[in-house]
Parts: C-alpha cells; structure tokens; sequence
C-alpha cells in the first residue's frame, strides 16, 4: 500500500497525497443550512488525547503537547479523528488549527511555519471529507481560527496590529489549504474578534477568494465573556461582519448557554449555533455530560427556534455527535431574520429606540469644551481625566464623546494613552470625536463594542466619507453626520430645507457608494446659538427642531443628535442651564435620539419655573421684541438656575413623593423616619407616597418632561 493511503479500521481509506478538492460554495453551505440542522464535530484535544500519543508522534520532546505539529508527523492521526466524527454524523469537521497563529505556535519555535501547518491541515480535512462526501450527503470543512493565548483587553501583551497580522498568516494558509468556511471560536474578547474579522478580509484579498466566516464566542460562568461583554454587546460588536453564522462555544453545558442562546438568537440576522462542553471537568480530568443528556437539551433548544449548527467542545467524543446527529434531522432550523435595529455597545449593550430617547452623551471628555479635561490631557494625568468619564456616566450619561483633538499636542500619543485607560474604567459605548482618520482608526481599535464617530460631513466634498468610511465599514461603527457641505454661502445647513437637502445626498452616497447600513447613520442637524445676536441664526433653532422628525421621516431606520449646549454658548451661565433644559424638552417632543450633554449640570425640566421656561421659548421661538436682552437680563448675575424647592413647605407624604419624583435621596431618610415614627407600617409608605411619585414619574415621562436617565434616578431614589 502507499505510504500515503491509511487504513483505520473500518473508515474508507484516504490518499493523504492526492490532490486537494476543490471547496465548496457559500450558496451549497447556506442551502444546506436552511433545510436542516448542520452537525458540527466534537472535540479536537479530546479525541487526540484519546489516542495516547507519544513525544516521539509531536516530533520530539520539545514539541510534545503540539497538536497543531501533528499534521506534518502523524496526518494519519489526524485524518482518523475527522473520519471518527464523519461516521458519527457530522456535517462538518474543524482543521486541527485551533492554535494555528504563530502567537500560538512560537511557543514551539514554529512560528514560521505557521501557514504551512494551516494549509496541511486543511488539505488533510478536504481529502478526509471529500471521502466521506455523496452526491446527496456533502461534508464540509471548516477552517478552526482559535483565540490566541492573548486577551488583548484582559492581559495585554501585544497590539492590535499585531493581533491582525497573526490571525491574516493563518486565515491565508486556511484558505489556501481549500477550506469550506472560517471558524473563528472560543472568543473571549472582543477586540480579539474584530481582529480576526479584519484579518479575514486582508486574507481573501492576499488569496483572491473569499469564504464564508463563522464566529463564536465564550461566556463565563460569570454571564459574560472573558472580557466583559454579554451576548447582546458581543453580537452588535460584530453584526457589521456578513457572517454565516453566530454562536456559543465551550464555556460549561449546554443549559448554562439557555439565556444566552435565547438572547443572540433573537437579536441574530444570521444563523446561529450551540457548541457546549461536556459540562466541566471533574476531580478526574472527566466530563460528565453523557451523550444523551447534551442531546436533549440541545433538542429543546431546537424545539424553541434557536438553532443551525450544533457540535461539541472540550469533552465531546463521537458518542456525542451520534447523538446529536441521530435526532438532528428531525429538527426544524432557525430562519433567520433581516433585522435594522439601532444598536451600539461597549462593554454593555444598548439599544436606542422610542422607548430610550433621548440617549445622553456625556460631553465633558472634550478638550475643546472642558478646560479641566483639557488641562488633565496636558499634564498626562490620564486616570484622573477619564474619572470625568466615569463621573459623567454616574450623572446618567449612557455614551461619552472624547475629543482630544488639541493642536498644541500628537492626538495619536493622546489617543493611545488615554483610550488605554478609558475602556478599563467605563462600560458604556464610546463616540469618538475627531476629524483625523488616523485617530479615528486608532482610537476604534482599542474599543470592544460599536464605537460611533463624530462625524463625518461634506464640507470639503466627499473628501471626509472617502477618508473615513472605509473604517466605519472595517471595525462596524456608526457615524454622526452632519448636515454641512461646500456651498460657500449657505454650507451650513440652518434652514429645515436645507438640512433635508444636504441630507439626501449624504444619504444616497453613504448608503449607496459607501455601503452603510441606514441604522449606523445618526444625523446632526445643527444646534446654533441663539443668544448672539447674529441675525442668520435667529430662529435657527426652531428649523433644528423642524428637521428632526422630517429626517426620521425621509430616512427610515436613522437616528439623530444634537449637541444641546451649543444652543445657550454667550448666555450667563445660569440661564445656560435653564435654556439647555427647555430645548432637550423640546427636542425629545420632536423626536430627539441622542443629546449630548453636560449630565452633571441638567436641570429637570419639570423643576424650572414657569416664567423662565417661557422666556427661554421667547428666545428659541425669536418672540417679542428683544427675547434676548430679556432672557440674559433675567439671568445676569445669577450663579446657577433657581429650580423649585419648595419640598420643606409640604406635608409629609407630599414631600415623600416629591423626592421620588426629583429622584432625589438628600433629606428622604430622615423623612421615611418621620412617616415610621407616626407609627406608618413600611408596607403602607411603600405603596402610599413612594407609589405615588412613581406614578408622578411615569405621568412625567410619557410627557417627555423627564428623560430615561431621570426616570432611572428616581427609581433609584425609589
């Protein structure tokens, strides 16, 4: 017998040096995949581990543990593994390259080899699946791309770029080898997936052909990833990606993955796919999942709509997949849905509906706007500057915009120190305020979630799309774009005419050219200050609000933003804070997404009192004779905004609501004592006057008197 034709037993013989067969097409996967339920193999380490190899099968002591090795001294081996699970009824085998990078493989001096051991490996699989493989019974190969051994956002030791490079040598050697997909799995960072991803393009460009991408991550015990994100965050992180499929691998059982897998698949315009482990280890180095146990609740997985792919992970053997293949084709796969949805995530997830807005951006993370910010950026003092960031959050800011864009320093060295500090010390989403693409493209690499960019506009022609889109389109983030272009007369947009017009030409090219997604367009549609006195900007603010619903209109699935303090920039400060407020109220009516926000000087709207709330809609509304010489007159001298307080002069139980209402906690303790001392049972205050703010609260918010930060303080309160 040639040296190259193996015989295993009872599995068909494979000829380990005949040519490769060619892959199969996305469109085969993809029509297989929506009439049944594909069956993923099981574990790799598992079952080599299950054949008792010796240093001598690695290649010697110092490669001992390799497995990644074993395709250049033992393909046989390798090939039997794949042949075990084609006879237990997978559809589809992994490469053995689980630990293909050479970040993995220089712990071995094989580094250089790195590509080379990833195309063996996956000619191996293709020979071991073409044998396997009928006219009406295909089997596929999927190209296994682990994790590394670095966690760029949890150990550090290595850069992005680097993450990228790494991930390209070994998707290069996959595709070359004929792989049927790319299985990026075992996820437990983010930025490590968007690494891959990335990668995985750079490496179809290099090989001129393309193959479909499958990514799955692992949530801890802990409900998230190693990283910190849950699912929702992980998947808006990178829905961006034309994935084949999304999913869960590893981590404990299949019951741990139920919320987790109910989650991604509702949110998933893929399809999706469950590949648990035999439960964890025991005291023995055992898993104690049976066959029979995974199989079951894997099939009331797929008895809820949830699934497309199915495997095992650590622990699984053949006995799993028969299993799960001898009920798979019973069940019904999940159809996935085209879903448009606005989401954006950090480390948490958030979604902006009509149910959120307006969401709050906290603006003070801004060297331009904020001379305390600014001065900590200057003396490098990067922990106590993104501690505004933390404070502006605590305030209920749910996204904070950084701009450090100072010409009297490097925004890169800026944006890599501070950026280095931020992402460990909040979780929200973050906007990146910059017009250098350099810093933009910097600055998406160090976040997890979907970052949003502002912003992008047409004041020097398509020169900012062209420089900027692209990145949107690589890393997945949304973009604020502003309704500004070239006209020398009238680029500013200020009419509600003129913001539609400008509108529809950045639409048709951001969507249509540039290839955006309508739901990652946030439009600007301009907040100018109204108590300057420059007559171009007299009633500008009432056209800004005009625009709003008029662009949510014309532009489906789109969001908008305003920079709300923009509008009171000259006035005394006092009346800064009351005229901020009457406008966000205003906004949010006219349909408002985001608000960018000072959140720790906000007053709410429902406390500031009648006579100041009509003269700042004197000035936003241009009424009377001189709203502006009223309005600063008013104000002049003032320190901060006088809201109502007359909380001391109520009865109690008024006063009680009252400060759920305010969502306010200074004076409510000893107040709850009063209401106890008088001999009120907890119960019955619970029920009586707390409930009664509540509703108060509720009644407020359906007026858009309060916002959701707001209403979150007062059930804090509560």
């Amino acid at each position: 017998m040639d040296k190259d034709v193996v015989e295993r037993g009872s599995y068909p013989p494979v000829d380990l040096g005949a040519p490769v067969p060619a892959r199969r097409s996305e469109a085969e996967i993809r029509d297989f995949l929506a009439e049944r339920v594909l069956v993923l193999d099981g574990a790799t380490g598992t079952g080599l581990q299950d054949r008792h190899l010796t240093a001598a099968d690695f290649g010697g002591d110092d490669l001992d543990g390799c497995n990644e090795n074993l395709v250049r001294t033992r393909p046989d081996v390798v090939s039997d593994l794949h042949a075990s699970y084609f006879d237990a009824g997978a559809d589809m085998v992994e490469t053995n390259t689980f630990g293909g990078t050479p970040i993995v493989l220089a712990e071995y001096d094989l580094a250089p080899l790195a590509r080379e051991l990833n195309r063996t490996a996956a000619e191996i699989a293709k020979r071991t699946a073409a044998v396997w493989s009928t006219a009406d019974r295909p089997r596929f190969v999927a190209g296994s791309v682990g994790p590394t051994t670095k966690a760029i956002s949890v150990t550090g030791g290595i850069t992005f770029p680097e993450l990228v490079a790494a991930f390209r040598e070994q998707m290069i050697g996959l595709v070359e080898g004929s792989v049927d997909t790319l299985l990026i799995e075992t996820q437990q960072d983010t930025r490590n997936a968007k690494a891959a991803l990335i990668a995985a393009e750079e490496a179809f460009a290099a090989c001129g052909a393309r193959v479909p991408v499958m990514m799955s991550c692992t949530i801890e015990p802990t409900g998230t990833m190693l990283g910190g994100q849950g699912v929702e965050a992980f998947w808006t992180s990178v829905s961006h990606f034309p994935l084949l499929s999304v999913g869960l691998n590893c981590a404990t059982g299949p019951a741990f993955m139920t919320d987790h897998l109910r989650s991604l698949s509702a949110l998933a315009s893929c399809f999706t796919s469950c590949v648990p482990n035999a439960g964890l280890p025991n005291e023995d180095g055992e898993y104690d999942e049976t066959p029979r146990s995974m199989a079951e609740v894997l099939a009331r997985f797929a008895e809820h709509g949830w699934l497309n792919v199915v495997g095992g992970c650590c622990g699984t053997r053949p006995d799993h997949i028969r299993a799960f293949a001898e009920i798979a084709g019973t069940w019904k796969p999940r159809v996935p849905k085209p879903r448009r949805r606005s989401l954006v995530s950090g480390i948490d997830f958030l979604e902006i509906d009509e149910d959120v807005r307006p969401v709050q951006v906290g603006e003070r993370t801004n060297v331009i706007g904020s001379r305390r910010f600014k001065k900590l950026i200057c003396e490098e003092r990067f922990e106590e500057a993104a501690e505004i960031a933390r404070r502006q959050v605590r305030g209920g800011a749910q996204i904070v915009d950084v701009n450090l864009q100072n010409p009297d320093r490097d925004e890169l060295v800026d944006v890599r120190r501070f950026f280095d500090v931020l992402v460990r010390m909040v979780k929200v989403p973050i906007m990146i305020d910059s017009t250098d693409a350099d810093s933009i493209e910097l600055a998406l690499t160090y976040c997890q979630g979907k970052a949003i960019v502002n912003s992008i506009n047409l004041e020097d022609g398509e020169e900012r799309f062209e420089r900027v889109c692209p990145l949107l389109r690589r890393f997945g983030a949304a973009v604020v774009v502003g309704t500004i272009d070239e006209d020398p007369v009238q680029g500013m947009g200020v009419t509600r005419e003129r913001k539609l017009e400008i509108a529809r030409r950045s639409y048709a090219l951001l969507t249509g050219k540039y290839g955006l997604r309508p739901e990652d367009l946030i439009w600007d549609p301009l907040v100018f200050p109204v108590g300057t006195g420059d007559a171009q900007y007299v009633g500008s603010a009432e056209e800004t609000l005009a625009a709003i619903p008029l662009l949510k209109s014309e532009f489906p699935g789109t969001r908008t933003i305003l920079g709300v303090s923009n509008v009171s920039f000259g006035l005394p400060p006092a009346g800064r804070e009351v005229l901020n407020s009457v406008y966000l109220y205003l906004a949010t009516k006219a349909g408002l997404d985001y608000a960018i926000v000072n959140t720790e000087k906000l007053e709410r709207y429902n406390r500031i009192p009648e006579d100041e709330v009509r003269l700042a809609e004197d000035l936003l509304f241009a009424r009377g004779d001189d709203p502006v010489g009223a309005f600063a007159a008013h104000f002049r001298g003032r320190a901060h905004a006088h809201v109502a307080d007359d909380r001391a002069d109520l009865p109690l139980d008024e006063r009680l609501a009252r400060y759920i209402v305010e969502g306010s906690k200074d004076g409510l303790v000893e107040d709850l004592e009063r209401k106890r001392a008088e001999g009120t049972p907890p119960l019955e205050i619970i029920n009586g006057p707390l409930m009664a703010g509540m509703a108060e609260v509720g009644r407020l918010f359906n007026d858009n008197q309060l916002i959701v930060a707001e209403v979150l303080q007062s059930a804090e309160a509560m």
